[in-house]
């Protein structure tokens, strides 16, 4: 996806760079927690967390490598992208990891991220998560579960999963709590260290990383950034580091162009999206004609709802730029916003054609369309769909679109179908239930669709009743 709508409304697909509240009850059980959208800007707590096709190939295209060295299958590896303007990264599970985009937008180098990355990763392969440890024993791991569950939801795209809404004091004690202990950061530098030289890459970029901020070793704990309180930062560490990393076959190693280019464009564009537009017209001056600052105008100008200006700017960039898949995407994002779907479906339509395999494109393009004549084209929208899910198939919100979909072709048990997959994804077991129940009741009996809404029931905690019901219809 491409952009941030800079204000609440209901979900919708077509917003690029996409952000969701994750709020989070300390105390809470449920299985899933609900997101509502928010503006990056908005100060009102959570865990903002983002969807965005273009920033994730990029994290993706600087991680994997590591993820590779580390054993580890990228396949199966999430970078969790969250919203906040301050210096974080944490490991929730191994296979999970969440990255700030304030600390992206401090990196100075491709390989500062991926030395970070790397750190991260030396935690999740070597089993240091948030579940472990004093966190357990302090009756934390309730918390962490909802809160990695809750990320999932996020991440599949769900803003309206059944809110628990609270201040940002749970996020940011769960932040707080996200210590590890100094062997486990000592293990995790130096495996750190050894991912990145199997992988081919420097190591320098984590040393500089660390070395760039060796003046939180002097502050007291509650002014250090949230990455240096769980990750303590020493002048010791740092130096056993370097020597460490200065051993190292690839240590002179350097980013390409190609990685230098595209890290700086995800920098200008994450920034263009959290800061206020003014301050992006200040950051980005009107002399700066390369591409990330041109890209980051454009966004600004959408952001402030100048939506011809912000059109003129992509046109531009595409006159000069006719096969990046993002400024169509965007183009078709500032469209659809503006409530002009039908313009807005010829610029996603063209993102999908440059860029068949991503998911969220697919998404955007079957919203446009479902979006123009109320369902009268839901087969192209459950095609778009159906494509996308192949792909990602826990997308929340590729579920709800189809739910639509069908119930404009008055396809009653396939859109409570689903809707039930839809709830299925974000782990709300009581609403997929009575949705896959009442699927039942609709699809032909034996079809694939029949059984797999009798596997949700199945799954979902159902009660007494319902199994006897599933009993008498077999």
């Amino acid at each position: 996806m491409a952009g941030l709508i800079p204000f609440p409304s209901r979900p919708r697909a077509g917003r690029g760079l996409s952000w969701a509240r994750l709020c989070v009850a300390a105390g809470a059980l449920a299985f899933a927690l609900a997101p509502a959208l928010a503006a990056a800007q908005d100060s009102g707590g959570g865990l903002n967390v983002i969807r965005d096709t273009e920033i994730e190939a990029t994290i993706h295209k600087e991680a994997d490598p590591i993820f590779k060295a580390a054993g580890l299958d990228p396949k199966d590896m999430q970078v969790l992208l969250i919203g906040d303007r301050s210096l974080n990264a944490f490991t929730v599970s191994s296979r999970l990891m969440a990255v700030n985009t304030g600390l992206i937008i401090e990196t100075k180098t491709p390989n500062e991220l991926e030395g970070v990355i790397a750190h991260e990763t030396g935690h999740a392969a070597g089993g240091h998560t948030v579940r472990e440890g004093e966190m357990m024993r302090a009756g934390m791991a309730p918390f962490l579960l909802t809160l990695g569950l809750g990320v999932l939801a996020a991440i599949a795209g769900a803003p309206d999963a059944g809110a628990v809404l609270v201040g940002s004091s749970g996020y940011f004690g769960t932040l707080g709590a996200l210590t590890y202990s100094r062997e486990q950061e000592s293990r995790a530098d130096q495996a750190a260290i050894t991912y990145l030289e199997r992988a081919g890459y420097s190591s320098r970029g984590l040393v500089e990383f660390f070395d760039n901020f060796r003046y939180e070793e002097v502050f007291s704990e509650a002014r250090r950034y949230p990455f240096f309180q769980s990750h303590p930062i020493s002048s010791e560490r740092i130096e056993s580091l370097r020597r460490r990393a200065e051993e190292q076959k690839h240590y002179g190693e350097t980013d390409s162009p190609e990685l230098i280019a595209e890290h700086q464009v995800m920098k200008a564009k994450l920034a263009a999206f959290i800061d206020p537009p003014q301050q992006t017209f200040i950051k980005f001056k009107e002399t700066d004609t390369s591409f990330p600052a041109r890209y980051a105008r454009a966004i600004a100008y959408y952001k402030a709802t100048e939506t011809e200006t912000a059109l003129k700017k992509l046109d531009a960039l595409l006159a000069d730029y006719p096969n990046n898949p993002y400024l169509w995407e965007l183009k078709g994002q500032v469209l659809f916003e503006a409530g002009r779907a039908k313009e807005a479906e010829p610029a996603h339509r063209k993102a999908v054609e440059l860029k068949p395999d991503a998911p969220l494109l697919r998404i955007n393009l079957a919203q446009a369309i479902l979006a123009q004549d109320e369902g009268k084209r839901a087969d192209e929208v459950l095609a778009e769909l159906q494509k996308a899910l192949a792909h990602d198939k826990d997308n929340t919100f590729a579920w709800r679109l189809m739910s639509q979909a069908y119930a404009a072709k008055h396809d009653e048990g396939q859109a409570r179908l689903a809707a039930a997959e839809e709830h299925f994804s974000t782990g709300d077991l009581t609403q997929a239930r009575i949705f896959a129940m009442r699927a039942r009741e609709y699809l032909p009996k034996n079809t694939p669709q029949w059984r797999r809404a009798t596997d949700i029931v199945l799954v979902s905690k159902p009660s007494a009743d319902d199994l006897k019901q599933l009993g008498r219809t077999g």
